[in-house]
């Protein structure tokens, strides 16, 4: 890893499983930080999400990499009585600990802050759920689709009048709640340097998703009048709509007052403006249906590539709705390093997504291959100070899985 990155010689213990814990740990890493994977002998189950519908199905284990680029790995059986000593011993290491293993199994496995910060009191320990520390459903379970979309409100709202939810895009709300967490720990880092102190950090799925939904939410909190679903054909502002090109292309136009004259220009239709149907604002509440009808009229009648000149010249507010295959081949991702070369992973993985923030005059680490399951036993033992005799102890206890080939 980089000597001279902005986390270079930060030392984190990724205890987490799925996406949301450990992609909070891909972004330190990106930045130098030297990151130790902790799974089951069996492995963690998001090594296979390539195999489990809905996710998209492929040879290459994506979703693994994406979320545990640039680590090491290390296979430890935490529910064995010897773990217990790896684990003191990782915790001492560690500057960072990111753990999600829900309350009930976490106060089993004496995994709760409470249990390691005894070891190491300078110790950032990062602890994710799905609905929050307290309250009636502490305990249960949350995926991004059940705590950040179902139940903070998105998934409400994210649909069309007369549709029923949509099943929302696996791990969105995972990784938007990842850079919240890593905001957590950046933010105990910084209070650290200032006082020694070290920090228990958390967010949740569900506080992410409010967040996200905060404009609707703070809404309802003062009682405001809502407009309800967004109705294509029927909008409540049919500058702010979606339209389909003659190719097909669907985009989404947002025309803001001050543009409303170079938009209707630009068109080849200025005579919207003063049309009496429209021109009163009463009115224009009334017949936004036609408007609508009009404008379809208009945007279905050229492709895409003609209107992003059109908009493009008047700079309005526009965006073509991409489907992923589109979405890899757009040079603005390769430009701005949101698509950078991934090594060693092998198949036809040979690129991942960068974590969304940038240092200007700062280079992340280049992206190199999630580990195997216990790639980086003997390694990580013999750092942490275990023999070859107590190494092979733990070999014989199943803490951790005896010497073999690495598996995928």
């Amino acid at each position: 890893m980089a000597s001279d990155n902005i986390f270079s010689g930060l030392k984190v213990v990724d205890l987490a499983s799925f996406i949301a814990g450990p992609s909070a740990a891909v972004i330190l890493s990106d930045f130098g930080a030297d990151v130790i994977k902790v799974e089951p002998p069996s492995g963690e189950l998001w090594r296979h999400a390539n195999h489990l519908p809905p996710q998209p199905v492929a040879e290459d284990a994506y979703p693994w990499h994406l979320a545990n680029r640039n680590k090491r790995g290390m296979a430890l059986d935490l529910k064995s009585p010897s773990a217990q000593q790896v684990l003191e011993k990782l915790v001492k290491w560690a500057d960072v600990l990111v753990v999600n293993t829900p309350h009930p199994a976490r106060a089993r496995l004496k995994l709760e802050y409470e249990d390691v910060v005894k070891w190491n009191p300078r110790l950032i320990y990062a602890d994710i759920s799905g609905f929050g520390d307290k309250g009636p459903d502490a305990n249960l379970p949350g995926f991004d689709i059940t705590s950040y979309w179902a139940r903070s409100g998105l998934l409400s709202m994210t649909r069309d009048a007369g549709a029923p939810p949509t099943w929302p895009v696996a791990g969105s709300g995972d990784n938007a709640t990842a850079v919240g967490l890593y905001s957590a720990i950046v933010t105990a880092l910084y209070r650290r340097e200032r006082t020694g102190e070290g920090a228990h950090v958390t967010t949740s799925l569900l506080a992410e998703g409010v967040w996200s939904a905060s404009v609707s939410i703070q809404a309802a909190l003062c009682d405001a009048k809502f407009f309800g679903l967004h109705d294509r054909k029927n909008p409540a502002n049919a500058a702010m709509n979606v339209y389909r090109a003659k190719d097909e292309t669907w985009f989404v136009l947002i025309v803001t007052p001050d543009k409303l004259a170079a938009v209707a220009k630009a068109i080849g239709r200025p005579d919207l403006l003063t049309d009496p149907r429209f021109s009163d604002p009463a009115k224009l509440t009334a017949n936004m249906p036609q408007l609508t009808a009009i404008l379809d009229e208009i945007f279905c009648a050229e492709p895409m590539a003609h209107w992003y000149e059109v908009f493009n010249g008047v700079h309005v507010t526009f965006g073509a709705v991409r489907g992923p295959q589109e979405v890899v081949d757009d040079p603005q991702l390769r430009a701005n390093d949101i698509i950078v070369p991934l090594e060693d992973a092998g198949g036809k993985l040979t690129s991942t997504i960068s974590s969304p923030l940038q240092v200007h005059g700062v280079t992340k680490v280049a992206a190199k291959r999630a580990p195997k399951i216990g790639e980086h036993n003997d390694e990580v033992l013999r750092q942490l100070g275990f023999s070859a005799a107590e190494i092979d102890g733990l070999r014989a206890s199943g803490a951790v899985p005896k010497a073999k080939e690495h598996a995928a």
